[in-house]
């Protein structure tokens, strides 16, 4: 009788300590995912600035470029 006591004692504190943690578990994952929430919003109202491009031109400074404007392409249709 004593051996039957002590295992329904026994299997009482295995529920309750899986369940302590249980919790333990899904209250860590919820607050993991409320800090990741939370810097993804942090995040997204201070987006970080745009690395420049290395080619790309100095305030200022001059650019060679091709004009294909339909003017152009005539003229130079015409010339030939």
């Amino acid at each position: 009788m004593l051996f039957r006591t002590t295992l329904s004692i026994m299997n009482n504190f295995e529920v309750f300590l899986y369940f302590v943690c249980f919790s333990a578990i899904g209250g860590a994952a919820f607050a993991m995912m409320w800090s990741n929430i939370q810097s993804i919003s942090i995040e997204m109202r201070n987006p970080p600035p745009k690395p420049k491009h290395p080619e790309a031109p100095e305030p200022g400074e001059e650019v060679m470029y091709v004009d294909l404007s339909r003017e152009k392409l005539e003229k130079l249709y015409d010339k030939e």
